[in-house]
C-alpha cells in the first residue's frame, strides 16, 4: 500500500522519522510528567502508582501513533483531525485495562500525558506534515503519461536513469511498459537503494480511492474477492451492534416515527425493495423522509421515483433533517439484523435503479460481492447520485472498497460517517 506519510530520500525533517517522533513523544509526554510528579509531590519512579502511569501513558501513546498512521494511509483524509481520536481511544482503552487489572495509577499523571500527547503531534502535524506535498518521481512511458493532477501530489518527471533522484516519497512506473535496458536497470537501482516503486494503477488508487471501472476486466475482477475470515468476522460483529444500536436507541426511533406521523400523512417508515447480497432482493426499512406517492407500473416512472435529486421537493421539513443527520437510516438495524445488510458497504439500490445500471455499467453487478450497508466509503466520499455518469463514479470508490477491505478502513468510515451526523456535511 503507499503510504502517505513521507518517506523522502534526503532533506527531511528529523521529526519525519518514526523513531525521533516516538522518542519525543516519549520524553515529553511519559517521562516529563513523571520527573514533574517526583519534583513536586515527592513520588519517586519507582512507586506503583508512577510505574505503572508511565508504563500505561507509553503503551497508549505508541497505540494511538501508530492507529493514526494505520489510518493516514488512506486518501481523503484530514490527518490532524483523527490524532485526538486515535489518542482519546488508546489512552480510554489502557485506563480501563489499568482499571479492571487493579493496578494502581495516577489519573492526573495519566491524564497529562493523554493532553500532552495530542498537543505534541498535533503540533508536528500542523508545522510539519500539514504544509507538505506528497512528491513522486515518474517513469515515462505507457500508463503514466496520463496522470491525474491531484491537490495533495506534485509529480516529478524522470528524464533519464541515470540522474540524480531529488528527494521522493517514491517513484510510479508502469510496470507492464515496455521500457529501454536503461530504465530497467534504473528501476532495479532504485529498489535496492531503498526507494519505492509503485505500479502506476495501483498508486492512483491509493491517492485516490478509486479503482476506475473502465480499467477493470474478469481477471481484475477474480483478484478482489475479499477476506472471507474478515467478512464472517464483521458478520456476528454487524449483527451484535444492531442488537446492542436497538435496545439502546428505540426510544428515540419511537420519538421520530411519531414526529414523522404528525409533520406529514403517511406511515413513519419506509419500505423498498432492493438487491443486497449476491444480487438478492430484500425490503429495506427506512423514516420516511419524502411525501407518499402513488404506487407505479411503468418502469420508468418507478425508476425515476426511486431517484433523490438536489432540493428535492418531495422532501418533508423533518425529512430535511433526518437526511442531513443519517438519523432516517436507524431502521436499517433490523436489516442487519436479519444479516441483509452490513453497519459498512456499499448503498443498497432500488431493484429498478440497479437493473438500469447493470446494463448501462459494466462490471455494476460485481458489487453485490459483499453485503449492502447503512454507510460506506462512497457514501461519505460522494453522497447519494442516481445519475449515470455519478453511479460510474461511485462504482469506481465502491471497487476501491472491496479492494481494500479491512478493519482500519472499516474504521476510518465509521469516524467520518460520524463527523457527517454532527456536522450534516456530505449527506443528502
Amino acid at each position: 500500500m503507499l503510504q502517505m506519510t513521507s518517506v523522502g530520500i534526503s532533506h527531511r525533517h528529523p521529526l519525519d522519522r518514526l523513531r525521533y517522533r516516538m522518542t519525543l513523544g516519549i520524553l515529553v509526554a511519559v517521562i516529563l510528567p513523571v520527573i514533574l510528579r517526583e519534583l513536586v509531590f515527592g513520588t519517586p519512579f519507582t512507586s506503583p502508582t508512577q510505574y505503572n502511569s508511565a508504563i500505561g501513558g507509553a503503551l497508549a501513546l505508541v497505540l494511538g501513533y501508530m492507529s493514526y498512521r494505520r489510518l493516514h494511509v488512506f486518501p481523503g483524509l484530514a490527518a490532524g483531525g483523527y490524532i485526538f481520536t486515535c489518542f482519546s481511544a488508546t489512552f480510554a482503552i489502557l485506563a480501563t485495562a489499568l482499571l479492571l487489572l487493579r493496578l494502581d495509577y495516577a489519573r492526573t499523571q495519566f491524564g497529562l500525558s493523554y493532553l500532552i500527547s495530542v498537543i505534541l503531534f498535533t503540533f508536528i502535524h500542523l508545522r510539519i506534515d500539514a504544509h507538505r506535498k506528497i512528491v513522486l518521481g515518474v517513469i515515462p512511458g505507457g500508463a503514466t503519461d496520463t496522470l491525474p493532477q491531484l491537490d495533495n501530489v506534485a509529480w516529478h518527471r524522470l528524464d533519464h536513469p541515470a540522474i540524480a533522484l531529488p528527494a521522493l516519497q517514491g517513484i510510479v512506473a508502469d510496470l507492464h511498459h515496455d521500457h529501454s535496458d536503461a530504465w530497467d536497470a534504473g528501476i532495479t537501482r532504485y529498489v535496492l537503494q531503498g526507494t519505492p516503486v509503485y505500479h502506476v494503477k495501483q498508486a492512483v488508487e491509493q491517492l485516490t480511492g478509486r479503482i476506475e471501472v473502465s480499467s477493470l476486466s474478469e481477471n481484475t475482477l477474480g483478484s478482489l474477492n475479499p477476506n472471507d475470515v474478515f467478512l464472517k468476522t464483521k458478520g456476528v460483529v454487524d449483527v451484535i451492534c444492531a442488537a446492542i444500536g436497538l435496545l439502546f436507541l428505540f426510544p428515540l426511533m419511537v420519538v421520530i416515527g411519531i414526529a414523522i406521523r404528525l409533520d406529514s400523512p403517511g406511515p413513519a417508515l419506509f419500505r423498498q425493495m432492493r438487491i443486497g447480497f449476491r444480487a438478492e432482493p430484500f425490503t429495506v426499512y427506512k423514516f420516511r423522509t419524502m411525501r407518499t406517492a402513488a404506487a407505479v407500473i411503468d418502469q420508468n416512472e418507478a425508476r425515476n421515483q426511486a431517484m433523490t435529486q438536489v432540493n428535492d421537493p418531495r422532501i418533508t421539513r423533518l425529512g430535511g433533517f433526518l437526511r442531513r443527520t443519517r438519523l432516517d437510516e436507524l431502521p436499517q438495524l433490523l436489516n442487519i439484523l436479519k444479516g441483509e445488510m452490513s453497519l459498512i458497504g456499499p448503498r443498497p439500490e432500488a431493484v429498478a435503479l440497479s437493473q438500469w445500471y447493470e446494463r448501462e455499467i459494466p462490471f455494476y453487478h460485481y458489487r453485490h460481492i459483499i453485503k449492502p450497508g447503512v454507510t460506506g466509503w462512497a457514501q461519505i466520499n460522494q453522497g447519494h447520485v442516481a445519475d449515470v455518469s455519478d453511479v460510474k463514479e461511485k462504482l469506481n470508490l465502491d471497487f476501491y472498497y472491496v479492494k481494500n477491505f479491512s478493519l482500519w478502513l472499516d474504521l476510518l468510515i465509521i469516524l467520518r460517517t460520524a463527523q457527517t451526523m454532527v456536522t450534516g456535511k456530505g449527506a443528502r
